[in-house]
């Protein structure tokens, strides 16, 4: 007993205790980030009127595959076809007087300002004829006077028929009317249309009509149900995560999927939606993930877990993510045993996987790492290595 107790306080203060420890290896790493949530499947959507109205038609039976855009009611629309040929009508009258404008009126008062400028121009020349003619005695002012006066109304016709230019120009007085005649008019015309158009419904999704609750003949109410559609699409899971993780999530990422009620059966997904707004009091970001291949057993709410592939490393040094101290710090660093004792050695992480975190600087392959959990070694002692095999 005595000669035991000897050996093992020679081992353990010469040598230095046992540790367990775990190899730097080389090898695969992928991240994920595992979140629940609920099965989203394609909803029942109930077609109703916009407007108090007569149905004509119903062109689909209970029972049918319709596609988006299919015509599925007609309602009378008599009314909105006479409102709309009557704003067809406004806006070719806006336009007749816009065109008027530009090819007929402008003209005109162009060739009537080169008329008035070249009257100007003559009763210039007459005005200075008879001045020098009353300087040397040969008038009198009456005819002075009325010269005068001749210049002076063919100025007010130049004057005018500038002005009459000005008006009729884009960004004249007249133009500016008539251009905003025709936009108003344009607008009416286009309420118009989107009136006539409700009285046309349309499927808003490819789908199954399940059922409908109204037929031809019958005065529809706006917002009365006429039919319920059920919409075609994939199902999809929606998810709550953790906003520390959005950096990490992409579109198009893959996952893997389990039905809490099948957890052993798992499905394939992708991430098709990241919502870009934040639920503030829960810190989280609402995802949304395809499944191409849902299994026949989903429902509606069903509650999911999801593991979402975000990277993949092959081929690169990893350790276990328990032998890292400080390992969402500044500086990480990992306990290696080096000539039998215990060094700190600081190293620079790569990738986080559940189980493993890849490292690129501070170790190499084979090194022994001691558990972070394992707080009685101190840096500088002497241990010694016992090494734990890891899957």
């Amino acid at each position: 007993m005595v000669l035991f107790l000897l050996s093992w306080l020679f081992r353990n203060t010469l040598l230095g205790p046992l540790v367990d420890t775990y190899a730097v290896t080389m090898g695969d790493l992928t991240q994920t980030v595992v979140a629940s949530g609920r099965i989203v499947t394609p909803q029942r959507i109930a077609i109703s009127a916009q407007l108090l109205a007569r149905v004509q038609n119903m062109t689909v039976a209970e029972g049918s595959t319709v596609t988006e855009g299919q015509l599925l009611v007609e309602l009378n629309d008599e009314d909105a076809r006479a409102n709309l040929a009557q704003a067809s009508a406004a806006v070719e009258q806006a336009s007749a007087r816009l065109r008027s404008i530009q090819e007929l009126e402008l003209p005109a008062a162009q060739h009537n300002l080169d008329e008035t400028q070249a009257n100007l121009l003559q009763a210039g020349k007459q005005l200075v004829r008879i001045q020098d003619l009353k300087k040397n005695g040969f008038v009198g002012q009456s005819d002075l006077d009325n010269a005068q006066r001749n210049f002076d109304i063919a100025q007010s016709q130049v004057d005018s028929a500038s002005l009459q230019i000005l008006a009729r120009q884009p960004s004249g007085s007249s133009y500016v009317v008539a251009e905003t005649a025709l936009t108003q008019a344009q607008a009416v015309f286009q309420q118009a249309s989107v009136k006539l158009a409700q009285y046309r419904i349309l499927a808003p999704v490819n789908g199954t009509l399940i059922s409908r609750e109204a037929e031809a003949g019958d005065i529809v109410q706006p917002g009365q149900e006429l039919m319920l559609l059920a919409g075609a699409g994939k199902s999809q899971i929606e998810v709550q995560l953790d906003e520390k993780n959005l950096s990490r999530i992409q579109i198009g990422q893959p996952a893997l999927a389990s039905a809490d009620a099948f957890a052993s059966d798992r499905f394939e997904a992708k991430v098709s939606y990241i919502n870009p707004g934040i639920d503030a009091t829960r810190g989280a970001v609402e995802v949304k993930l395809d499944v191409p291949v849902p299994p026949e057993y989903l429902r509606q709410d069903m509650t999911v877990s999801v593991d979402i592939h975000t990277a993949q490393r092959e081929g690169v040094m990893v350790i276990p993510t328990g032998t890292t101290h400080d390992i969402s710090g500044a500086e990480p660093w990992v306990m290696v045993v080096r000539q039998r004792r215990a060094v700190r050695q600081p190293v620079e992480l790569g990738l986080r996987g559940d189980e493993n975190v890849e490292v690129l600087k501070g170790l190499s392959t084979g090194e022994p790492v001691v558990s972070a959990s394992i707080k009685t070694v101190v840096e500088g002692a002497r241990v010694r290595a016992r090494p734990v095999k890891t899957q």
